[in-house]
């Protein structure tokens, strides 16, 4: 991140702010817009949570779903077909770029699905990252078609049954865009202002974006939900941790996101703050480049594994209870976790001999890619990577570390340009597939979401297996089978599930923290 330090427009106290402004000291800087291209929770932050709907939605605090714009739905008994019945009078943002002339119908529903799955749809090869939740879901094999049944009706058919389908739609991947605003831009030929300046039907409307620095919306005064209780919004882009809290102490901001662990006891007592805490679905994890040799070889990787020393990461990174030791790609309280896996010891002596085994006995080199600032899955990027790369020299590896800005450590770690790279996952939908597919499957190695780049054909065809059927008994068995392949087959280096942490000053309330880490403030209110 390049900007560290908010503007002076900022450090203003509270009093001097609009009285029903909230602003929120976040971690990094939107990718874009067009929320559909990107898979970053600050991303969705900006867009999917404040801009945009999607038919239905995660009950706030919890994976639990309720209606969205769709406000009723069935599902056929073979669970091919799902028919949505859409919410009346929904309106889309008015804008200094957009003033819409119809209300919300099945013809946004369709642009926003076709768009991503019909190669010849006129916009889809107009998004240049792709749609890497569609690609890495394999969404286009998945949907046979979407129709319009009438303005108010969508039916959806499959080509098999998927039992994490309705939690899917509920992701930001599948928000609802304005049909009618796409038409206009494609006529002018400004398509790339879809994803500068976004119109949806959400609770916060956008206003301007000022690159690392923030990002303002005002309050959607005809929202469906009803309108939310701070006129304004505002997102001061702050890296740097001990900003974030700085700010937060000097009444700059009335939230200050991702604290870093170690930091929590010495909030709890800070006078005026007070510190939210949720169990959430969150990993951290080093990617594994398996193209890049010899992490090609399983016997490297699973060096790499015995080499690092992840106890005392976590001491050193979350500090103490703050975090449980990763062993899979995903928490012990989802279904089908793998409690007969244990964590890799740390056992150098064992990695030397690993190393030796697959023919580097003197060691090679690679690089360590990590960020600035830091988040929830990765507190103190710096510290990370330094103590990777001692243990990694311990074994005869020799490491360099690379620090990139986020949106760009994610665009070249797709490009597949990097050896290691310190990754975190936030869960969508509280589904295990939605740490597998996306992250594991041979479909996300070939977009290049799989940060990996492993593709395991019986790890694939398991996972596939247990999207395909919904007996929670049979796709726990196929999970744990499937984990277990990940375990041996190392191409990660599990480090973490990480607590999410939030400190907001007092009079912030209905502030809820996300299990899938992402953040939405349109139930907030500002005591006087």
């Amino acid at each position: 991140m390049r900007r560290n330090l908010l503007s002076l427009a900022l450090c203003l106290p509270l009093h001097a702010l609009a009285s029903q402004s909230l602003v929120v000291c976040t971690e990094a800087s939107p990718e874009g817009f067009d929320i559909v291209q990107y898979t970053a929770a600050t991303t969705a932050d900006a867009s999917a949570e404040t801009v945009f709907d999607r038919l239905v939605q995660f009950a706030p605090g919890s994976t639990r779903l309720q209606p969205g714009l769709a406000e009723s739905w069935s599902i056929s008994p073979d669970g091919l077909i799902y028919e949505f019945q859409l919410r009346k009078g929904v309106t889309f943002h008015s804008t200094p770029w957009f003033t819409p002339s119809r209300a919300f119908n099945a013809d946004d529903v369709l642009w926003s699905f076709q768009r991503q799955l019909d190669p010849a749809h006129p916009w889809h090869k107009l998004s240049p990252r792709g749609f890497p939740y569609v690609e890495s879901m394999a969404f286009s094999q998945l949907i046979e078609r979407v129709e319009k049944l009438d303005d108010h009706r969508v039916r959806f058919t499959l080509t098999h049954p998927e039992a994490p389908f309705l939690a899917d739609l509920a992701m930001g991947f599948t928000s609802i865009y304005s049909a009618e605003y796409a038409d206009q831009l494609l006529k002018s030929g400004k398509t790339d202002q879809l994803n500068r300046e976004p119109v949806g039907t959400g609770p916060f409307v956008f206003e301007r974006y000022r690159k690392d620095s923030q990002v303002r919306f005002r309050a959607n005064p005809t929202y469906w939900a009803g309108k939310p209780a701070v006129d304004k919004l505002l997102f001061a882009i702050t890296p740097d941790p001990n900003v974030r809290v700085q700010q937060l102490k000097a009444g700059a901001c009335q939230v200050a996101v991702y604290p870093r662990p170690t930091d929590i006891a010495d909030l709890r007592r800070e006078a005026g703050l007070e510190v939210l805490e949720l169990d959430s679905l969150l990993v951290a994890y080093v990617g594994l480049n398996t193209r890049h040799p010899p992490l090609d070889d399983v016997r490297v990787r699973q060096a790499i594994n015995l080499a690092f020393d992840t106890r005392a990461y976590l001491r050193a990174q979350f500090g103490e209870g703050n975090a449980s030791i990763a062993v899979a790609p995903y928490p012990a309280t989802l279904l089908g976790f793998n409690d007969k896996l244990d964590p890799w010891p740390h056992d150098p002596e064992r990695a030397r001999q690993l190393l030796a085994e697959a023919g580097y006995k003197d060691g090679f080199k690679l690089a360590i890619w990590t960020r600035p600032g830091g988040g929830p899955t990765n507190p103190n990027p710096g510290i990370g990577a330094q103590m990777l790369q001692a243990d990694l020299a311990a074994i005869g590896i020799k490491a360099e570390i690379r620090v990139y800005e986020w949106g760009e450590l994610i665009k070249r770690a797709k490009n597949g340009e990097h050896d290691l790279v310190f990754m975190g996952w936030a869960g969508d939908n509280g589904d295990p597939d939605n740490f597998l597919t996306p992250n594991l499957s041979c479909a996300a190695a070939q977009s290049g979401e799989n940060q990996a780049g492993w593709c395991n054909e019986k790890f694939d065809s398991l996972i596939r297996e247990a999207r395909a059927i919904t007996d929670p008994a049979r796709r726990a068995e196929l999970y744990r089978q499937a984990l277990a392949i990940f375990h041996e087959q190392a191409p990660w280096i599990p480090l973490a599930h990480p607590k999410q942490f939030a400190a907001v000053r007092k009079g912030v309330e209905g502030f809820q923290l996300n299990p899938m880490g992402s953040n939405n403030f349109a139930k907030v209110t500002l005591a006087e």
